[in-house]
């Protein structure tokens, strides 16, 4: 594989991508066509800012939700969460029909919580989006009995652990502070902290600060870190067409920031104005995001075998940190279900679901 989006955001791969969405707008397949849903019925996705996240706020503002959403007779509303961690709170309570989260937090917050959930894409994973940053150190080894701020039961915590490991050190060697996403920028001008585990643009901006140093990123463990939309899975059920019109969306989107012309450059100019940054600000956050652009792209890893050996890793470290909650006896209490029927843990309390029926409609031109 390849990244789809380099230091411009051009994607000479997207040029089969795009030809596969303007089939499918154009030529769209008997089994497709779109059944009406209830006319009342306004479905809420929450999104909260993120490079790879930041097609979904552009697509509202460049009416590219609204067509999709009328192709599929739904009604879809875009609503941006300003705490990454309040996003998926508010998802596990029903307050919202879908968010944007990774792999890790949809398996220990809404999973964990009982909320039924399936992964409409997996949009991208973090490669070097997500790191662990240090004042006055040189390497991993350094951050051994520091406190380090992060945004706890997140994958920044994950990654902590990661880095941890490959410097021969345990969570025990650190004392984690929890901070939030919000503030961790604030928190790292503190004299207090010499460590801390956060992603971008957060990073990006602590990354120039004085003194900052990073000792560790997710570029060491690719495909780990997914970055999704995930929807509840009743919700899906009740309204396929949710889903169809959800990667419709996305995957026009994808076209349009990859073009190297000025309409690509308007749209990722767009998405840097919407994450609070300038546009070679944004670009250098894509250069580290693995954006799986091309709806093949993605449907190949999605059933790959990488997907599962990450989640494997993932839902040990989970389960092993107590974020299954205390009632929770064993890893497998929560079942995970990838393409194929294969699954992680109880099959009787499956409650994550990579499903991967709107990505190959996307990749099959069926949209």
């Amino acid at each position: 594989m390849k990244r789809w989006l380099k230091t411009m955001g051009v994607a000479a791969a997207l040029t089969a991508c795009g030809l596969a969405l303007s089939a499918c707008d154009k030529k769209p397949a008997p089994q497709a066509a779109a059944t009406p849903a209830a006319a009342d019925k306004e479905y809420t996705i929450g999104w909260t800012i993120y490079a790879g996240w930041m097609p979904w706020p552009y697509a509202q503002q460049a009416g590219i939700v609204q067509k999709w959403a009328d192709k599929y007779h739904v009604k879809i509303k875009l609503v941006q969460i300003n705490d990454y961690v309040e996003s998926l709170n508010q998802y596990t309570a029903g307050k919202l029909d879908g968010v944007t989260a990774t792999n890790m937090d949809t398996l220990t917050i809404p999973a964990a919580g009982g909320r039924d959930s399936t992964v409409v894409m997996v949009g991208d994973y973090s490669n070097g989006n997500d790191g662990v940053i240090l004042k006055n150190g040189a390497g991993m080894a350094d951050i051994k009995g520091r406190p380090v701020n992060l945004v706890a039961n997140s994958v920044s915590q994950y990654l902590l652990a990661r880095g941890l490991e490959s410097a021969g050190l345990k969570t025990s060697d650190v004392k984690i502070i929890n901070t939030s996403d919000a503030d961790i920028v604030a928190a790292f001008g503190a004299p207090a902290t010499t460590a801390l585990v956060t992603w971008n643009p957060q990073l990006g901006e602590i990354k120039k600060m004085s003194g900052a140093k990073e000792v560790f990123d997710s570029s060491k463990i690719p495909g780990e870190i997914e970055d999704m939309l995930v929807v509840s899975t009743e919700a899906l059920k009740a309204n396929p067409n949710l889903g169809k019109a959800l990667a419709g969306i996305w995957y026009e989107t994808m076209a349009v920031m990859a073009k190297d012309d000025a309409a690509g450059k308007a749209a990722r100019e767009a998405m840097a104005k919407l994450s609070g940054t300038d546009l070679p600000g944004f670009e250098a956050q894509l250069k580290t995001t693995y954006l799986y652009a091309d709806p093949k792209a993605a449907l190949a890893f999605m059933s790959g075998t990488q997907i599962v050996d990450a989640n494997q890793r993932v839902r040990t470290f989970s389960f092993d940190s107590g974020l299954f909650g205390q009632g929770a006896k064993s890893v497998d209490d929560i079942g995970i279900e990838f393409p194929g029927g294969k699954i992680l843990g109880s099959p009787q309390n499956v409650k994550l679901r990579f499903d991967t029926t709107y990505v190959t409609a996307a990749a099959n031109g069926q949209l």
